[in-house]
């Protein structure tokens, strides 16, 4: 019981990360002239005038998230820590395919990117340094 408590907390702590992490973004980085990133529907119209550099934060959310949580849970020393920690990835990385499905004109350079690195290395990640 204990470990599914951690594990849940461990997402919470990931989803509370990648939110400041997206958040900081916006702050730092404009949106491209005259778009409206603030709707899923104005953020699907602008993905045909982002460059590389709106896609930064993002990706860092998604790793960092993911990398934080499953650092909490392995270091939560959980039973079978490794098994949290990669559901931990495994979770984000469901979300980052709805996110996928749901955004059309994502450029597939960055979906590649995301699903492949932001999400199962980074949560293997958290769990080794998470039990050193």
């Amino acid at each position: 019981m204990k470990s599914i408590l951690l594990s849940i907390l461990g997402l919470i702590i990931g989803a509370i990360s990648n939110g400041l992490i997206v958040q900081l973004g916006t702050q730092l980085i404009a949106a491209p002239a005259g778009q409206d990133l603030s709707t899923e529907k104005g953020l699907a119209a602008a993905m045909a005038h982002m460059q590389p550099i709106h896609f930064l934060f993002p990706f860092l959310a998604h790793a960092l998230g993911t990398f934080i949580g499953a650092f909490f849970v392995s270091k939560m020393k959980v039973e079978r820590s490794l098994i949290h920690a990669m559901a931990i990835g495994f979770a984000f990385l469901a979300g980052g395919v709805m996110m996928v499905l749901s955004l059309p004109g994502t450029p597939l350079w960055f979906t590649l990117l995301d699903l492949i690195v932001a999400y199962l290395p980074m949560a293997y990640l958290g769990y080794r340094l998470g039990n050193k």
